[in-house]
């Protein structure tokens, strides 16, 4: 009989290893995977982790594929550390992005982006807020689990914006494809160096690491947020609204993924399409966790699995393989990374367990 026994002490080491344990298990799994694919184990491996990298454009292309996930990311860290549960930031960002880009198109001949651009962000932010309302409402009056609520409606979401783009919103002179129009200049954030994609989008991914830290380390909000995670009866106890608690962490999750969604609509992609994201807000739940719920982590956690993202690209290009690699590298990764926070908390123990009386159950 095989059974897992809590450890009497959680490890503190263990908290911040188990992220590294899971990455170099990963890539241990990688020389097997790309060996059962046919291919060579190490070229392979160079091909998805250091090939996409190995040049400035490729560093830039890491920071823009980051951007959404860190500001994603930090918003849901704060929310799971307060056992809030929004698996729906997919829809948030579609939501932020059909919010900015409502106003890109309806002002598409606009020519001051010092109107133009900060109306998009707060739009964004709005509408991811309003779309991560709706499981807040729902939770605080009928206590409906909000993974469920924020969940579907991310393919809500998804099909209202395949409407827009199919309907009222179709770019009239673009030959009946499914896209909007392309935004004018006054509504593309600027670049931040020549020769690439990458924009002001990832300073606001900083600014995000950088408040959200400040959050838990200086601000009430953040101490309140981390006693309901780790003693909710404490915090009913001192009198912690409860409510307003999840109320906050919905609202601010969903801001942040509207921000992205405005980002990404505004940055590398310039229009609205049937998909602005290939999968951002999911993805964005794993590195949260891989950065151990602190924005600081969240940010080295981002940029691994926007390596992930364009070593996936470049696998598909150089070496032929299915685009399916990246979700099944970013699969392996999340699951090496429960393995070993769940063997950091307990140990596996064979045969039957001991009572106190020394008879076995």
């Amino acid at each position: 009989m095989v059974r897992l026994e809590r450890r009497p002490q959680h490890s503190q080491l263990m908290v911040y290893l188990s992220p590294v344990i899971a990455v170099v298990l990963t890539l241990v799994s990688g020389l097997f995977i790309f060996a059962a694919l046919g291919e060579d184990p190490l070229v392979s491996l160079y091909t998805f982790f250091v090939l996409p990298i190995s040049d400035l454009y490729g560093l830039t292309e890491l920071l823009v594929k980051a951007t959404p996930l860190v500001l994603i990311g930090v918003g849901l860290a704060l929310g799971f550390r307060a056992n809030v549960w929004n698996i729906g930031a997919e829809g948030q960002l579609t939501l932020g992005a059909i919010f900015a880009g409502g106003l890109a198109i309806y002002f598409h001949e606009s020519e001051s982006p010092l109107l133009l651009l900060p109306a998009m962000v707060i739009a964004g932010v709005i509408g991811g807020m309003a779309w991560a309302a709706i499981p807040a409402f729902f939770k605080t009056r009928f206590n409906a689990n909000e993974i469920l609520t924020s969940l579907m409606l991310t393919y809500i979401a998804i099909l209202f914006l395949s409407y827009l783009v199919h309907g009222p919103w179709r770019d009239p002179e673009g030959y009946n494809f499914p896209e909007s129009r392309l935004f004018p200049d006054a509504a593309l954030l600027p670049l931040l160096t020549e020769d690439s994609r990458l924009h002001l989008g990832f300073v606001f991914a900083l600014l995000v690491v950088a408040g959200g830290w400040l959050m838990l380390a200086k601000a009430l909000i953040g101490f309140q947020l981390r006693v309901v995670g780790l003693a909710p009866q404490a915090a009913r106890y001192v009198g912690f609204k409860q409510n307003r608690l999840i109320w906050f962490s919905l609202l601010l999750g969903g801001g942040l993924a509207g921000l992205a969604g405005m980002a990404e609509v505004s940055g590398p992609i310039g229009q609205l399409l049937p998909s602005v994201s290939p999968g951002y807000g999911f993805t964005a739940i794993i590195v949260a966790f891989l950065g151990r719920l602190h924005p600081l982590g969240v940010l080295f956690a981002g940029l691994i699995m926007a390596l992930t993202y364009i070593g996936g690209e470049t696998a598909q290009i150089e070496l032929g393989l299915p685009a399916a690699v990246t979700g099944l590298f970013q699969g392996i990764l999340l699951f090496f990374l429960l393995g070993s926070d769940l063997l950091s908390t307990y140990r596996v123990r064979f045969g039957a367990a001991v009572t106190a009386k020394g008879g076995t159950s």
